[in-house]
Parts: C-alpha cells; structure tokens; sequence
C-alpha cells in the first residue's frame, strides 16, 4: 500500500517549480501547470497566466472536489487531472503537467517509452505508460490520467503532453526533465532503427543498484 503524503506544498517553492519548468525548456508561454497538495486540498497555477507574471498569493486554492476559496483568480483547466491523481495516489505531493517537445512528440505518435536507458529507473516503471486521449479539462482526461498513474512518478498524454508525479514539486519537475531526457533519446534511436530496449531482468538490476544511488556511504 502506497504511503500517505504528510507533506505540504509552500507557495513560493511551486511557483519557483512553474518557472524553472519553463527555464528548463519544458513549455512556452502560459503551457503546462503545476500544483502541490495542502492540508485542504492543493493548490493549483492560476489558468491562462505565465509565470513571470505571477505572484506566489495568485495560486489556486482548492479542494480536490473542486470547491475554490473566495476571491480567487480561477484555476488551471486541468485542475481535474491534477485533483484525480491526487485522490488516486495518496503518496503524492506534487503534480507537474507540461507540453514538452519530445514526449509530446512520442505520445502524438501513440508511443510509450519502454526501457531505451537505464535511467528510466527514476520513474519506478520499466516502461513510461501512455495514458488514452480525452479532450483536455475533461474529467475523462483526469481519469484516463489517474488510471496510467496508478504506478510510477510519470505518464504520456496521447496527442498532448507528459506528466510527472513525485513528494515534491523539486522532484517532480526532476522526474519530468528526465521524462522529456528519456523521450528525446527514444526519438533519435527511432530515427537511426537500432533501438534495443533492457530486460526485465537487466532493468531489475538497475533497480536494485538504485537503491543506494546518489547516497553517501561511510568509508
């Protein structure tokens, strides 16, 4: 059973995720949203406004029913998805949603990205899920979106974008640079036909190896 999220999001710490997933090449313009889970519900980017005109008091906040509290500036139109997988997954704390280049690319051809790297241990799946389209805003989308995450930190949208799910909103929008990392290097070993994709086998390996990747041991 999944462990229940006891974290927080802070204001300022997710509107510094929206701008560096825009900085980090991720979106343009007003595309993508982010939000981080409350003790209430989450809090949401306003729709329709870029990044570097917002302001940490104008995120959204709201219930996961989606009751927003008074003199508000109105939510993200995907505030469903983001409000399903969160009541889907109680481990998450964080959601970040965006139209990066080449997992946008990958999900408009109605690709999944299976093991190409080793490095898609970072997601805690052996294979990216692509998740049915559904017009976007749509509670159908939240639910195609909420079913694809039912296990792992990312999913494609067919013919619309990524997601990336993690405790945090620093982490998550990692998890989402190495989703579009995955995604481009997937794309070029399409383009040259000489893809070989890990085992099972190897990619559990790698999952083992990740257990103590990144930490300090004693010497």
């Amino acid at each position: 059973m999944a462990e229940i999220a006891t974290y927080e999001v802070d204001r300022g710490e997710l509107l510094n995720c929206y701008r560096e997933l825009l900085a980090a090449g991720l979106g343009t313009g007003t595309s993508g949203n982010v939000s981080g889970r409350t003790a209430d519900g989450m809090l949401i980017t306003p729709t329709g406004m870029a990044p570097d005109q917002m302001q940490a008091e104008q995120l959204v906040a709201m219930s996961l029913e989606g009751v927003v509290a008074p003199n508000q500036l109105l939510p993200s139109s995907e505030w469903h998805m983001h409000a399903a997988i969160y009541q889907a997954r109680p481990d998450v704390g964080a959601v970040v949603h965006c139209h990066s280049r080449f997992a946008t690319t990958l999900a408009c051809t109605g690709r999944t990205i299976p093991a190409i790297h080793y490095m898609i241990a970072v997601t805690d799946v052996s294979e990216i899920p692509l998740a049915a389209y559904e017009t976007f805003g749509t509670e159908a989308l939240a639910r195609s979106a909420a079913q694809a995450l039912k296990q792992g930190q990312a999913c494609l949208l067919a013919n619309h974008g990524q997601i990336a799910v993690a405790a945090d909103p620093a982490v998550a929008l990692r998890v989402a640079i190495e989703v579009e990392e995955l995604a481009a290097i997937y794309w070029h070993a399409l383009a040259v036909g000489g893809e070989q994709i890990l085992t099972e086998q190897q990619m559990g390996e790698v999952k083992d190896a990740f257990v103590d990747y990144g930490q300090q041991r004693d010497r």
